[in-house]
């Protein structure tokens, strides 16, 4: 079975292709699709999505809501979790710790980085994320937490 990764990688060398794959991701989870993602872009250690201002991600003051940027940033997380996490291995959210340092009043870049010294020191790998306006405003930072262990036999 293709990886998350080996999808992408196909898919975005094609014109429309990284289109097809973020729809293809906001389907295979749900709730990712509420917010209209773009996948810019999946890597070791690095992912990248973008979320439209749209009326459905909107607060009632007119910005970006702090869950949809939070949505993002776990999109762009589980992106990069994907492209890292050795083959012997998988991945869960273990948490989310995020500030909200300035009014998300445009389109988000929400972006997720890691190092290999941060998976080395597993199981619990920090991923910093970040949520920025088209300027480079930072509007959320924060970090996610995973939970990386061994597949087990049964699951392999």
């Amino acid at each position: 079975m293709a990886s998350t990764l080996d999808l992408y990688t196909k898919l975005s060398a094609l014109p429309q292709g990284k289109r097809l794959f973020s729809i293809a991701y906001g389907r295979k989870a749900p709730y990712f699709g509420s917010i209209h993602l773009m996948v810019r872009e999946m890597a070791p250690h690095h992912g990248e999505i973008t979320i439209p201002k749209r009326r459905s991600v909107l607060n009632h003051i007119g910005t970006v809501h702090a869950i949809a940027a939070c949505n993002g940033l776990e999109a762009a997380m589980g992106l990069l979790a994907e492209a890292t996490c050795p083959a012997d291995s998988r991945w869960l959210p273990k948490g989310m710790e995020v500030s909200y340092v300035a009014k998300s009043d445009g389109p988000l870049t929400c972006t997720a980085t890691s190092t290999a010294e941060d998976w080395e020191n597993g199981p619990d790998v920090p991923v910093t994320v970040q949520a920025a306006l088209p300027d480079g405003t930072v509007t959320v930072e924060g970090t996610i937490h995973l939970w990386v262990t061994k597949k087990s036999r049964a699951t392999s």
